[in-house]
């Protein structure tokens, strides 16, 4: 049996830079199985594009909203998003730029 996956791109809001969340994140994901990627960006937001199956991605995500012991997570934002072949094969750490 082949399991589908799936994308989603979470935009986390709070006390999240400057705390270990994108490392959090990546540690993670990369704990459950997802690939993908976690960056800073400039409004202050964490984003994490995430590539996994439908019951990795819903476990991501609820320790995407518990957080570092650091961090205060405000909200969660989750959006479909397109499987891009080229962060399939492992998670990184980005910089917006």
């Amino acid at each position: 049996m082949r399991v589908e996956k799936q994308a989603k791109r979470f935009f986390v809001s709070g006390r999240v830079q400057g705390v270990g969340y994108r490392y959090f994140a990546m540690d993670t994901a990369e704990q459950n199985g997802v690939t993908g990627y976690t960056k800073n960006l400039a409004d202050g937001r964490v984003e994490v594009y995430a590539i996994g199956t439908s019951a990795q991605l819903r476990d991501l995500a609820r320790e995407l909203r518990r957080g570092p012991a650091l961090a205060a997570v405000s909200d969660v934002d989750e959006v479909e998003a397109e499987v891009l072949l080229a962060f399939s094969s492992g998670f990184s750490l980005t910089y917006e730029r």
